[in-house]
């Protein structure tokens, strides 16, 4: 759940109580995969395969950063990868995923700079709605550029700044309490401007909107008064980056 569109959806304020994503995807581990209807969960699915859609991925060594309980594997091991590693700072996500996947290889995130990996091992990085949990964004990008090969490629979505501006968090219940995940706020202009740095070049970038498409999710909750309020607000990026 992402409390700014619990808020659209229903008008609602809700109190949470704040954990640091370590300790709050691990309370969630649980119940994670079980969100039908889960607008953002919806858009991320559309947005990260349309992004992988025009990539090769067949032979090819992946890396999936902040994969939670493997949401996307299904899909990114239909195109056939030479392997698949989920990272995450969940042991409790990984541990879901294990049990989804038998014998998958796994690493906790310890540190942003990953320093267990192997500098240019991996052909291609993927990130879904993880960078707003990172706080030293500048240090695990360059993680990330280092384990790298030279022409690898990164894909990257996450919810849009403007909604985290707004006050946006990420909640779920857990014990009968609502808690929301730390995020950090880090502008678009931001992202791009510290993997350029790092010698990436932008190949291609989507954005998704409050707009018709996504309409039946307010009609569900009889909430288009909110719907036509927040229409035109970006809700979530994606993007493709290829290394130098």
């Amino acid at each position: 759940m992402f409390t700014p569109l619990r808020n659209l959806v229903t008008g609602m304020r809700q109190d949470s109580t704040e954990k640091s994503a370590g300790e709050a995807y691990d309370l969630w581990a649980s119940s994670y995969d079980r969100q039908p209807g889960n607008l953002m969960l919806d858009l991320d699915e559309l947005i990260c395969s349309a992004l992988l859609d025009g990539l090769q991925v067949e032979g090819r060594v992946v890396a999936d950063i902040g994969c939670g309980t493997g949401r996307h594997w299904p899909k990114i091991w239909s195109k056939r990868p030479a392997s698949l590693t989920g990272f995450d700072i969940s042991e409790k996500m990984l541990e879901q995923l294990e049990r989804k996947f038998p014998g998958s290889m796994t690493r906790k995130i310890d540190d942003n700079l990953f320093s267990d990996e192997p500098a240019g091992y991996y052909d291609l990085l993927i990130s879904t709605l993880t960078v707003a949990h990172i706080c030293n964004l500048a240090e695990a990008f360059a993680g990330w550029a280092r384990i790298l090969k030279p022409r690898g490629e990164l894909i990257i979505t996450d919810f849009h700044p403007e909604l985290l501006k707004r006050g946006g968090k990420r909640t779920f219940t857990a014990g009968g309490r609502q808690v929301s995940v730390l995020n950090w706020v880090h502008p678009i202009e931001e992202v791009i401007s510290l993997l350029q740095h790092l010698g990436f070049h932008l190949e291609m970038t989507v954005e998704r909107q409050i707009d018709e498409q996504v309409r039946h999710y307010y009609e569900n909750k009889k909430a288009l008064r909110i719907f036509e309020k927040f229409r035109g607000s970006p809700v979530i990026y994606g993007m493709h980056w290829r290394k130098s």
